[in-house]
C-alpha cells in the first residue's frame, strides 16, 4: 500500500524512520553520490542509471570497476542512451541510480517509476536515490521541481512500495579544511539555526 492509498501507513512509516534517525543531524554524512556508488559495486555488476544525463557517472563507475555492465537511461534524445524510456528495458539490474530525478515528477509520476524500478532489480538488488536537502536554505528551489521530499518521506514511500531500507544519507562534499569545519565546528552553529549544510540526501534501498 502506497502513499496515495493510505496517508495514515504511509505516516506510520515515517515514524518508523524518525526512530531509526530522530532528526537530519542524525543521518550520517557521505561525500557524493559516486562513493555511495562504489560500495554497492562488485565484479561483473549491472547497473542501471536512471536520469544520466551526460554519463558521467558511468564512466567514473567504469575506472574503478571496468567489467560492470552500466546501461543508461534518459528521456533526452539528443544524448546518446541505452534506453529513452522504463517501458524499453527487459532485463535486470544489481544496481540502479535514480539521482536528482524524482523531485521532478508529480507524487503519482514518483510512485509509478519507483514500481517500476523495483521490478527491473535482482533479488537482493539495491537502488539509490538522491534528492535535493529540504533542511538545506535553497537548494530544492529550483523551476522544474514539482515534489519535495524529506528524508523520512522518501524512506517511508519505498518501504510502501516493498522496498527495504538500508541506510540514508546527507551528501556533503566541499574542499578539505572547510568540510572539516562545516562537519566538526560550523555544524553546532547549523544544528542551532536548523539549517544543513548537506545539499541532497540519498536513500539506498533493497529490492525486499
Amino acid at each position: 500500500m502506497d502513499i496515495l492509498e493510505s496517508w495514515s501507513t504511509h505516516y506510520g512509516l515515517r515514524k518508523k524512520i524518525r526512530r531509526r534517525y530522530s532528526s537530519i543531524w542524525r543521518v550520517p554524512i557521505a561525500k557524493n553520490r559516486l562513493e555511495l556508488v562504489l560500495r554497492e559495486m562488485e565484479i561483473g555488476s549491472s547497473v542501471l542509471d536512471v536520469g544520466a544525463s551526460n554519463q558521467m557517472l558511468g564512466e567514473k563507475i567504469k575506472a574503478v570497476f571496468p567489467d560492470v555492465a552500466y546501461k543508461s537511461m534518459d528521456i533526452d534524445r539528443e544524448a546518446i542512451h541505452d534506453y529513452y524510456s522504463l517501458e524499453e528495458i527487459r532485463e535486470e539490474f544489481n544496481l540502479i541510480i535514480f539521482s536528482e530525478v524524482i523531485e521532478h515528477m508529480t507524487i503519482e509520476e514518483g510512485v509509478v517509476t519507483l514500481k517500476k524500478l523495483r521490478e527491473l532489480l535482482k533479488d537482493g538488488g539495491r537502488i539509490i536515490i538522491t534528492t535535493p536537502n529540504l533542511f538545506h536554505p535553497h537548494r530544492y528551489w529550483d523551476a522544474s521541481h514539482k515534489t519535495p521530499y524529506r528524508y523520512d518521506e522518501l524512506a517511508a514511500l519505498l518501504m510502501s512500495l516493498g522496498y527495504s531500507i538500508e541506510t540514508i544519507y546527507r551528501l556533503y562534499n566541499d574542499a578539505f579544511f572547510r568540510r572539516l569545519f562545516r562537519i566538526y565546528i560550523g555544524a553546532f552553529i547549523h544544528r542551532y539555526l536548523d539549517i544543513d549544510f548537506a545539499r541532497s540526501i540519498a536513500v539506498v534501498a533493497a529490492r525486499g
